[in-house]
């Protein structure tokens, strides 16, 4: 930066002083908050509900640690990745932890694989799934032969468990 005194004087030195002493603390700042932030995972692009989250959409930003601190966010991109998106997650900024999910492997008004297990019987039947669920949630679905309403556990494999 250069700066050019045409008239000299204590007011101008005194005016040269303050600007030079607001530089030297704007450059502290800066150092301070570069060395007190924290980087995060942010979205590269607008990620839709329902999208699943690769690395490839991620990138990483630095943000003061109070915002860690603050929200409940998600700190890694490791813990994302393979997560679906429940809300819009816009570029650039921190993902909330309500806003990911497991992948949905049952589908709301689509049909699902019923397992009943209990001492040894299997039992195996076409479902029509009544609320979206992923590994190890606990959904209703509707048998379509006899209309009648079940609830099980979600399996890795996307069937629904009912019984021991």
């Amino acid at each position: 930066m250069i700066v050019t005194v045409k008239r000299s004087g204590r007011r101008m030195r005194s005016v040269l002083a303050r600007l030079l002493s607001g530089l030297a603390g704007a450059l502290l700042f800066g150092a301070a908050a570069s060395a007190s932030g924290v980087n995060l995972p942010v979205p590269r692009q607008t990620i839709h509900p329902g999208d699943a989250i690769t690395p490839a959409l991620l990138i990483e930003r630095s943000f003061p640690k109070a915002t860690a601190q603050r929200f409940a966010i998600v700190m890694s991109g490791q813990d994302v990745v393979g997560m679906e998106a429940k809300r819009t997650l816009l570029p650039g900024q921190p993902i909330p932890l309500t806003a990911v999910a497991a992948p949905r492997l049952v589908k709301r008004g689509q049909p699902a694989r019923l397992v009943f297990h209990e001492r040894g019987l299997y039992i195996v039947a076409q479902v029509e799934a009544m609320q979206n669920g992923g590994a190890g949630d606990v959904v209703k679905v509707r048998n379509l032969d006899s209309g009648l309403t079940v609830i099980g556990t979600v399996q890795a494999d996307g069937s629904v468990l009912v019984g021991n």
